[in-house]
């Protein structure tokens, strides 16, 4: 067993494509002391660098958002990746109605279709934890570090099918600098970004309470903010959230809905501790996380309850 950790990061570096992953993938030759290695993808070299520590970090520039052509990259990032702990893709956010001025990261899953990649709530904590002490030391104040509710690219561009998300056997987040072009071609986020891509395994001490989030918005606030909060010696572990939409036009009040969270909740390395829903959730929604609870026996809450860590029966 490696005694060191390993993680690897995609940047499509064809800025008509991606207008972050490319400023991003530039700054961290300046961070950086990086090395070539001997993995080719796209015809060009994958980047190492070695932190004081030992654990590793790759940097692959591709031509595509691997996950827009995950037909092609599937088998390449399996052939190198399938045994490293960690994997991200650095890229771009936009949408109607979308805040900007964001760094958020969010995990991988199709909620329609109830599949799920992998995800780990300790390194994904880490990583928001890096963003944010990155950008309140680079005084970019008029940004904020956010998480966004589940869910994968590739369905939306046509780059695969909901059932290759678990073919791929590492923790998966996306990373992205959100919604405007201003934003996206701001040099500082960028560089926040890439200062923050080492820090994923950053060792803390604190005991994580790991949660599966249901309900709420899109970007929901509750869980967000959870991230930072911590108490005595304990913090939350935010990994996988579904959304609310999600979880409707899944339709997990129906038969097939115990099934799916129970494969969200297999997908989460650790398992849980908790779960917690947006109270704006409809009812039949509510029932089957509390009967997930019942069968994992832990408590399931209501999302205000987050403000007061203290009162949930761990």
């Amino acid at each position: 067993m490696s005694l060191f950790k390993r993680a690897v990061y995609f940047f499509c570096t064809n800025p008509d494509i991606d207008p972050v992953a490319g400023r991003v993938f530039d700054k961290l030759s300046e961070i950086y002391n990086l090395h070539e290695t001997d993995i080719i993808v796209d015809d060009s070299p994958v980047l190492e660098y070695s932190d004081e520590g030992g654990d590793r970090f790759y940097f692959v520039g591709t031509h595509k958002v691997i996950c827009h052509d995950y037909n092609n990259y599937l088998p390449v990032i399996n052939n190198y990746f399938s045994d490293y702990d960690m994997t991200g893709l650095i890229t771009w956010h936009e949408g109607h109605n979308a805040p900007d001025r964001i760094l958020s990261v969010h995990t991988t899953g199709d909620v329609e279709t109830g599949c799920f990649g992998p995800a780990n709530p300790v390194y994904m904590h880490n990583l928001l934890l890096s963003l944010e002490n990155n950008r309140t030391n680079a005084q970019l104040a008029d940004f904020t570090v956010t998480t966004e509710a589940t869910h994968w690219s590739g369905v939306i561009y046509g780059g695969g099918t909901p059932d290759m998300i678990p073919q791929f056997p590492v923790p998966i987040v996306d990373i992205e600098i959100g919604s405007t072009s201003e934003s996206w071609s701001n040099e500082t986020a960028a560089k926040v970004i890439a200062q923050s891509l080492t820090g994923i395994f950053t060792v803390n001490e604190k005991s994580f309470k790991s949660l599966l989030c249901a309900g709420g918005v899109h970007f929901e606030p509750s869980f967000a903010n959870a991230v930072f909060q911590t108490w005595e010696d304990n913090a939350f572990g935010i990994s996988h959230i579904l959304g609310n939409h999600w979880l409707v036009t899944g339709q997990y009040e129906g038969e097939d809905g115990q099934a799916r969270l129970e494969a969200c909740v297999n997908s989460i390395q650790g398992g849980i501790n908790g779960i917690v829903f947006h109270d704006n959730l409809k009812g039949a929604y509510k029932e089957q996380l509390r009967v997930l609870g019942r069968k994992l026996n832990v408590p399931v809450f209501k999302h205000k309850l987050l403000r007061r860590p203290w009162d949930i029966s761990f």
